[in-house]
């Protein structure tokens, strides 16, 4: 280790990389920050200002209204066609819409109501709080006839398979697992919990929020059923971009949306005063979607088809084992623990460093003098590293390891306060 915990080592290794040219396709103006969230919100990509000054300008002040029906109207589905390519589907199972939450909300309901006379919702303790507190009011709305079972970790890391086997039973409507833990980093295995659920007659639902544009993803050849995802953070769609929504193509008309949307109607402009459902994917659209977030959307798409998810893939798998790497030798020796899968096969593509003062050492690490890196914090004691192979590099890495251990060998963080701001 001692040979390789080294600038010019990781100089090296930033040489190699044959991924290493995307990153000047991304707006990085300032030298001294290390930006490692972008399992939160992805970096801008320089193509997205002029596909945004063409939709504001041309598509919206010179075309206006007309701009619909020259393209702005097919977007949902288009864009879909695009992530379909990301996370093995077919072109028309993959619609771009709403947010997460509203997506999830409308499959989870479909699903529940498909399954009736069954009478439980399984999920796991490292679901995002939001998908929870989604399932909770399914249950709530649907008249409490439901129950919803967290699997429990006996690790704090990952979740033992033989608990998923253990709470999918004859009762099971659904299991709603997110793929890649926000937290921990934890990856289920998608195939195997799938078809688990299959194997209890319940249906299936993924949150790829983690997962999509940083592992490689066969929806179809696993035979899911259902998946949600945001577009914000590997895929880089920018703040609040459009969520995405994934039904398999035999259950379309099987699941009815509990939201009757304009645009959910099989023929919207007819304005008839009856609801109609559309008889494909697009019968889970709800209203008219943000335009000028989707559309920032499309390049940011184009650069991950680009790359290609395997290159991606192989590239992180290596720059989290050289991140876990210098952690071993310089952050453990500090009382940090390592919070996520040290199997590369279980884990997505960032790192939770545990420590008993993660948020002020985050804190020192965003607004100390000199060198910054952006982190993120998670509760109660994470600091949560992403690496996106698309313009994260080896000396960024380093120079990040090495900073934190200089705040917690000098106890920098000593002078900053432990009162949290609205967003961590």
């Amino acid at each position: 280790m001692t040979q390789t915990a080294t600038l010019s080592h990781a100089r090296q290794l930033d040489i190699r990389d044959e991924l290493a040219a995307y990153r000047q396709q991304f707006v990085i103006d300032d030298p001294n920050l290390i930006y490692l969230d972008g399992n939160s919100l992805g970096r801008l990509p320089k193509v997205t200002l002029p596909a945004l000054q063409d939709a504001i300008q041309r598509q919206w002040g010179q075309r206006l209204i007309r701009s619909w029906n020259e393209g702005w109207v097919q977007k949902p589905a288009e864009l879909g066609t695009k992530i379909a390519k990301l996370i093995g589907a077919q072109p028309d199972e993959v619609l771009v819409c709403e947010a997460t939450s509203s997506n999830l909300f409308k499959l989870a309901t479909a699903a529940v109501r498909a399954r009736p006379g069954r009478h439980k919702i399984v999920s796991d303790v490292f679901n995002f709080p939001s998908d929870l507190y989604i399932y909770q009011g399914i249950i709530d709305l649907l008249g409490n006839q439901h129950r919803l079972e967290l699997i429990p970790s006996l690790d704090s890391i990952s979740i033992d398979p033989h608990d998923i086997h253990a709470a999918i039973d004859s009762d099971t409507a659904l299991v709603g697992l997110t793929h890649v833990a926000f937290k921990s980093a934890f990856m289920h295995d998608m195939r195997r919990v799938t078809e688990q659920a299959h194997q209890a007659g319940a249906l299936m639902l993924w949150d790829l929020s983690h997962s999509v544009g940083a592992v490689p993803l066969d929806l179809n050849a696993c035979n899911v059923d259902l998946a949600v995802g945001c577009t914000y953070k590997y895929l880089n769609g920018g703040p609040g971009s459009p969520a995405f929504l994934y039904v398999r193509k035999d259950l379309q008309n099987e699941l009815n949306s509990p939201i009757w949307g304009w645009f959910a109607a099989q023929s919207p402009f007819d304005f008839d005063l009856n609801f109609t459902a559309a008889e494909d994917i697009a019968r889970f659209r709800v209203g008219t979607i943000p335009m000028l977030s989707l559309l920032a959307l499309e390049p940011a798409l184009e650069i991950i088809l680009e790359a290609g998810m395997e290159c991606l893939r192989a590239k992180s798998i290596q720059q989290t084992e050289y991140l876990l790497n210098l952690a071993r030798a310089w952050l453990l020796p500090q009382g940090f623990e390592i919070g996520s899968p040290l199997d590369a096969a279980q884990r997505g593509s960032h790192i939770s460093l545990r420590h008993p003062e993660a948020f002020r050492i985050c804190k020192a690490l965003i607004e100390g003098d000199g060198l910054r890196v952006i982190p993120n914090f998670r509760a109660p004691d994470n600091i949560r590293l992403g690496v996106t192979p698309l313009y994260t590099t080896y000396e960024e890495i380093y120079r990040a390891i090495k900073r934190i251990r200089q705040i917690v060998e000098e106890k920098l963080y000593n002078v900053y306060s432990s009162e949290r701001q609205i967003v961590t």
